[in-house]
């Protein structure tokens, strides 16, 4: 009976280490969540452009494409990666983390300064491109772009939870990458359609309610994609510009940092932790934008020397 006792004990306490490695898995996946939430908006306001265009049978089959390969990349790549630097090299991730704040920054700042001089970018061709393999073409670019985005989240993830065991940062991250990927795409996938589930009330609805339901949903679906394309340019600013200033405090250059918040803890004294908030993410945006400007014209002019250098080559031969 005592030896009944005590595999039962053994079995009480194997349960209760179980429940609160749950919870430490919980935990940790809705810290790392939180933190790369700027990334998964961007995310999601950018793939709906890769099905534009398509036949309304193929915009799902392609989307559960760019899922699969979203999911090889966070998951036998990115994640072995990082595992592997965390490990080996755990000095490299603020470098990393910095990188990768730099390249939120760049890429709102570009968003935002298209937008303000009318330029689009060119190289992002549609889903109705003519060719056998256009459907194939169409989800390799997405996927690749996708790479980045998931480099992204899964350092700012990796960052959460650095504090971990290897183990357990294993499965955080293991379980941020499918729950993220499988929420942005589901999302994705909810949006594409949308539109047309607004057309097949609109056409086939019972009831005059029903209809104008749908008219709205065909009429609302443009701006719904615009809005969420605006809350990720800024979430982007935000996030990179958060992680650009926290790393740089971290490697040294504290002034940044220190000034943004000498800005903001009055406010948050003033009117309240949320006022407070909002006012440092607001801070943090701006860096975003005056980080990400500075990076564009270094780009920009690096690009148009490298171009002229290139252009004088091809002329000289």
């Amino acid at each position: 009976m005592s030896g009944l006792v005590a595999l039962l004990d053994d079995v009480a306490a194997l349960a209760r280490l179980a429940a609160a490695s749950a919870d430490d898995v919980a935990a940790g996946v809705a810290r790392a969540s939180t933190k790369a939430a700027g990334v998964v908006i961007d995310d999601a306001a950018v793939t709906p452009q890769y099905v534009t265009g398509v036949d309304p049978k193929r915009e799902l089959p392609m989307i559960w494409k760019i899922t699969k390969g979203s999911l090889r990349n966070k998951l036998l790549i990115i994640l072995p990666a990082l595992l592997l630097l965390s490990w080996l090299a755990p000095w490299i991730l603020p470098w990393l983390l910095l990188a990768g704040g730099t390249f939120l920054a760049y890429e709102g700042a570009h968003k935002v300064w298209n937008k303000i001089t009318g330029h689009h970018s060119a190289d992002k061709e549609p889903a109705v491109e003519q060719g056998a393999d256009a459907e194939d073409k169409v989800v390799r670019g997405a996927v690749t772009t996708d790479f980045i985005l998931s480099c992204e989240i899964m350092v700012i993830s990796m960052n959460e939870v650095a504090d971990q065991e290897i183990w357990m940062k294993a499965i955080i991250l293991f379980v941020v990458a499918i729950a993220i990927t499988l929420g942005v795409y589901g999302t994705v996938a909810l949006i594409v359609k949308m539109d047309d589930i607004g057309l097949h009330m609109l056409r086939d609805g019972h009831t005059d309610g029903g209809r104008r339901f749908g008219a709205t949903l065909v009429k609302g679906m443009p701006h719904v994609l615009r809005v969420i394309t605006v809350v990720g340019t800024v979430a982007m600013l935000w996030v990179g510009g958060h992680i650009v200033l926290v790393e740089l405090d971290l490697l040294g250059l504290h002034a940044p940092y220190e000034f943004l918040h000498h800005l903001t803890a009055p406010v948050a004294e003033a009117a309240g932790a949320f006022v407070g908030w909002v006012a440092e993410t607001l801070g943090s945006a701006i860096v975003g934008l005056l980080w990400g400007t500075v990076v564009l014209g270094v780009v920009t002019v690096a690009g148009k020397a490298f171009g002229t250098k290139d252009q004088e080559n091809q002329a000289a031969h």
